[in-house]
């Protein structure tokens, strides 16, 4: 399966992307921890990463503590409030990019447009070892090993990101 084409972004100075999954706790904070970490030297263009979840349920909390543990073992720095996504947040990002088909639903509902349906892709869709799945499977009140898991899928699926938004 080929990368996305994301050849549209070409020549922008900034871009803004957004992580989504459920409660903006544990998948999409873990998500945008390591990309954030990975395009931090990048200069050209430069790049936002902030994340968001579907559901009002964590806002105002920190990350779940077994997500920031397993990023912060790996090396990632990142500081992290839950959010809830809306539209303004579909506006101003440049890719949405969802864990599971579920957050893939939520986020298209404030679709209102062809140009905004457009930024919305699956985290996975940019993993180029062909994953099964295109979903990142929800780790909350699972093991640490759950963490590491969804820890190897996003790092695989955001090194396909940076190779797709640089090329």
């Amino acid at each position: 399966m080929a990368l996305p084409d994301l050849s549209h972004l070409k020549g922008r100075e900034n871009l803004i992307i957004t992580m989504v999954c459920y409660g903006n706790i544990c998948r999409s904070p873990m998500a945008a921890a390591v990309l954030h970490n990975k395009v931090a030297k990048i200069e050209s263009p430069k790049i936002l990463v902030d994340s968001a979840g579907t559901s009002h349920w964590h806002v105002g909390q920190g990350p779940n503590p077994p997500s920031k543990r397993t990023w912060e073992r790996a090396g990632y720095k990142y500081e992290h409030v839950a959010s809830q996504f809306n539209y303004s947040r579909l506006v101003s990002a440049d890719l949405v990019l969802v864990m599971d088909g579920h957050n893939h639903q939520e986020v298209s509902k404030f679709v209102t447009s062809d140009e905004e349906e457009a930024k919305i892709y699956y985290l996975r869709q940019f993993d180029s070892t062909n994953p099964d799945s295109l979903e990142v499977p929800d780790p909350y009140s699972l093991p640490d090993s759950a963490f590491e898991e969804v820890l190897v899928m996003v790092e695989r699926a955001t090194d396909g990101l940076i190779e797709a938004l640089l090329r």
